[in-house]
């Protein structure tokens, strides 16, 4: 064993341990631990600030793009929201030790199902520093420990965070051990964490292509992916138009980078020609550069850049947007089949026949009837926060909140019941 995966495992192992003892804890003392990290951030205030601006002088020096500095920045709104999240997340009911069923059988036993912590989660995550924080404020609601491993690019601002959530456990007399962040960004510590099937019971990744199919590779312990984010919004012959524009300009502009940010817009062919030129006019105006099928390009004008046939199935996270004129419900739907991610869709319609349609027939996580993608977020859907968006279809779906890190286990309770 090299010395890299002997400290990972070290680690894990002490993961393990606090555990146990944090499974063992009441909703009370879960919440005052809450309470005391916090406080700790407060007071950590100066140095987590000054740690992600080394970041960001660092994003600048290496050439990030404005959309991965975005997500790295801890803006004084970030950093009050993220506190805000911690606060949420307290004043959530505790999940843990409710009967989820009960049933008593013919020989007198009563079966209970209860929701129980998971134990160990190992989180993989780029970018964004507020990710630390949100994730250790949800696994210790839900009674687990949490292992971290972020971003190169956040280094020193999760390293810094990690610590003042460490020092709020301490205080609070809880094992500081319940959130670890390893302390290193080489790339070998992924596959090392992946095979840590003695200590982790379940990984999380949340990032690009490239960091997914790393960890789905290599991984020994079950994985809950937060993919791509390749969002549609179809604008249907019988929607409302005033609404479509400002969910079309909501979805794309309000913030570009995110997972839940429109990536491609389907116009109804017998309502395109009312509704594009104006659109693309106003996306323009916004600095948003549109890429549009040869229908788009004559309606838009000489500003639409031709799409090409990766750009359907390309997460920009920028101001880039797909454009694509269809025939009806239909194609739409074979089109958000074939290139979208199973993230976030919606339709903007006053059919309701078509609206209930595209509900049923899309295959995502989250799928929205007259409404913006950008909803798709635990603080939206009142979760506090999220641990990521997942994408799969087993355990959980969707933003990821605290009941969505337990699991269950049966309580039997007999009187002498033997089976026969």
């Amino acid at each position: 064993m090299n010395t890299l995966e002997a400290q990972i495992e070290a680690v894990c192992r002490k993961a393990k341990e606090a555990a146990r003892k944090v499974a063992r804890l009441s909703a009370g003392e879960i919440d005052g631990a809450l309470a005391a990290i916090g406080e700790a951030l407060e007071e950590s205030r100066p140095r987590i600030e000054e740690a992600n601006r080394l970041d960001r002088e660092l994003g600048c020096t290496q050439g990030l793009s404005p959309a991965l500095l975005d997500r790295l920045t801890l803006s004084p709104k970030a950093f009050s929201t993220m506190q805000r999240g911690i606060e949420e997340v307290r004043r959530l009911p505790s999940p843990l030790g409710r009967v989820l069923e009960e049933r008593i059988r013919p020989n007198g036993l009563r079966i209970r199902k209860v929701r129980v912590p998971i134990g160990v989660i190992g989180v993989i995550y780029e970018s964004r520093p507020n990710v630390t924080v949100d994730v250790a404020a949800l696994c210790l609601k839900a009674g687990n420990a949490v292992v971290l491993r972020g971003g190169s690019e956040a280094f020193y601002s999760n390293t810094a965070l990690a610590q003042a959530v460490r020092n709020g456990l301490d205080r609070a007399g809880l094992p500081p051990e319940a959130v670890q962040l390893l302390p290193t960004v080489d790339r070998a510590s992924i596959p090392i964490l992946c095979r840590q099937r003695r200590y982790l019971d379940l990984l999380i990744p949340r990032g690009g292509p490239g960091l997914i199919e790393a960890v789905v590779t290599h991984a020994q312990v079950p994985v809950i992916k937060h993919f791509q984010g390749i969002c549609h919004v179809f604008v249907e012959a019988a929607a409302d138009l005033e609404m479509a524009r400002k969910i079309v300009l909501n979805a794309k502009c309000q913030r570009p980078a995110v997972c839940n940010a429109m990536e491609t817009l389907l116009v109804d062919r017998r309502i395109a020609r009312a509704f594009l030129p104006g659109m693309v006019r106003e996306l323009r105006a916004r600095g948003v550069e549109v890429r549009g099928d040869e229908e788009t390009q004559r309606l838009g004008g000489a500003e639409v850049v031709p799409a090409s046939p990766e750009d359907w199935a390309t997460e920009y996270l920028d101001m880039i947007l797909s454009v694509r004129v269809v025939d009806g419900l239909p194609e739409a739907l074979s089109h958000i089949e074939q290139f979208g991610s199973s993230h976030s869709d919606a339709i903007v319609t006053e059919d309701r026949d078509a609206a209930e349609e595209f509900l049923r027939s899309v295959d995502s996580a989250v799928v929205y009837w007259n409404s913006s993608t950008r909803f798709t977020d635990g603080g939206e859907f009142g979760l506090g926060a999220e641990v990521g968006i997942s994408t799969d279809k087993i355990h959980a779906r969707g933003p990821m909140g605290v009941e969505e890190l337990t699991s269950y286990k049966y309580v039997v309770v007999g009187s002498g019941q033997i089976r026969e």
